[in-house]
């Protein structure tokens, strides 16, 4: 049998029966199955064709496997928290991790770690490179979608601090999935939201194209590859397709099924978690947390096949089939390095690595003066001088003052999250 062009890559949330399998896209014949943990919501991702990486749910490691070991993990990349979404460049040189608030942005080719971003105020949901990887894009519970140029990210000149490229706030509640177009930094970009609404925008320009409003939160969003339609997976388990063709598409509008291409897929019977559509742009792939995987036809809107799992379906993904993954013979041209957890190299425990910048973003705009976001972010300031011992001093004071700091800082980040959350539930709960 030839190899498949595309394959489907799927994890659900149990990882009884595997942690990530492969089946066809056409028959839902399953190809491959790779074990050990379970993979967290946004984190499969596939590095250079040669390995997969999957963030262990509620753990800090991401599982590594050889794309050809499909029952022995390669190795696990220890992280400084929990990874909440995670993503390869296309090219094969970096890989994104979201910890918290924080982006951690790898050096495949050594390992190190070239960067750390804090710009986002609440834990980021997803992140997504641009087919070129050019620029990424980052998505967070802070209703911020940010974009970021890589050249400026990864610049050896550290005493200029890069900014996103743009800051896209137009939405008001978490943003709970990203697509990237085609064309690079000319594509277009799509957001979901909480807030029961998908934005489009121009990389490029930061510019919003259009806003649709929809009766319930959306949870994840897709183009197809000539973005004649916009797909969006809603928490009452219905899929949306958006004619993006329509001569009636206003900037801001209200989804309502037309025969004007605006048209649902029904079938889940819980909230639609991913969205993928193949290369030809025939084929939609949708997960959900009702445990299954189906493929839907989109010009007959019929389900042609579906897979059950043994929990919520967390990440399911069409991609082009990986040259090696169906040669038995083939290992990795390279092999994967140890990644770095610290931007200072003195920092290692083994000592190795060159090394990388540590980047602290300011927000463009502030806070008023003498809240408690301000504070925190103040003291956060404070915690990375301690460093220079001048400061407060060599011995125990110094290691007092930093425990008080820390303590401070957390309980600091605990009233934000729990206000956040409370006003949060309270604009989302049902009249």
């Amino acid at each position: 049998m030839s190899a498949p062009a595309e394959i489907v890559l799927s994890a659900d949330s149990a990882g009884q029966l595997f942690n990530c399998a492969v089946f066809d896209p056409n028959s839902g014949a399953e190809f491959l199955t790779y074990r050990g943990g379970n993979t967290s919501s946004r984190s499969l991702t596939v590095l250079n064709g040669e390995y997969i990486l999957g963030a262990q749910l509620c753990k800090n490691f991401i599982n590594v496997w050889d794309i050809q070991r499909k029952d022995q993990l390669q190795q696990k990349i220890v992280c400084p928290g929990i990874v909440t979404c995670l993503c390869a460049s296309p090219n094969g040189l970096y890989v994104l991790a979201g910890i918290a608030e924080a982006i951690y942005l790898w050096e495949v080719s050594t390992g190190n770690l070239l960067a750390i971003l804090s710009r986002h105020y609440q834990d980021l949901s997803c992140i997504h490179f641009t087919d070129d990887s050019s620029h990424f894009v980052s998505g967070g519970k802070d209703n911020l979608a940010l974009i970021w140029n890589l050249s400026s990210v990864v610049q050896l000149d550290s005493s200029r601090t890069p900014e996103p490229r743009h800051i896209l706030s137009r939405h008001s509640l978490p943003i709970t999935d990203i697509h990237c177009g085609l064309m690079g930094p000319q594509a277009r970009v799509a957001t979901a939201s909480l807030d029961q609404t998908v934005k489009v925008w121009e990389i490029s320009s930061g510019e919003m194209l259009l806003s649709v409003l929809f009766d319930v939160g959306i949870m994840s969003v897709t183009f197809d590859p000539c973005e004649y339609f916009l797909f969006c997976g809603g928490s009452d388990g219905n899929i949306s397709q958006v004619s993006l063709c329509s001569t009636s598409l206003s900037r801001d509008k209200t989804f309502q099924s037309d025969s004007d291409g605006n048209q649902v897929f029904k079938g889940h019977g819980n909230l639609v978690t991913c969205l993928s559509v193949s290369m030809d742009g025939t084929l939609l792939l949708s997960g959900s947390n009702d445990e299954t995987v189906r493929m839907w036809d989109i010009q007959s809107k019929q389900c042609i096949w579906s897979i059950n799992h043994k929990g919520p379906v967390t990440n399911a993904t069409i991609i082009p089939a990986p040259a090696n993954m169906f040669l038995s013979d083939s290992r990795p041209s390279v092999p994967l390095p140890r990644f770095s957890r610290h931007l200072n190299p003195s920092e290692q425990a083994d000592g190795t690595g060159t090394g990388g910048m540590c980047l602290r973003l300011g927000a463009n705009t502030q806070e008023p003066e003498g809240t408690y976001l301000e504070k925190a972010d103040e003291l956060y300031s404070l915690m990375c001088a301690v460093t220079d011992k001048s400061m407060f001093g060599d011995g125990e004071n110094t290691k007092v003052r930093v425990s008080e700091l820390e303590e401070e800082m957390r309980t600091l980040k605990k009233i934000n999250k729990d206000l956040y959350e409370f006003s949060s539930q309270l604009l989302t709960k049902p009249n």
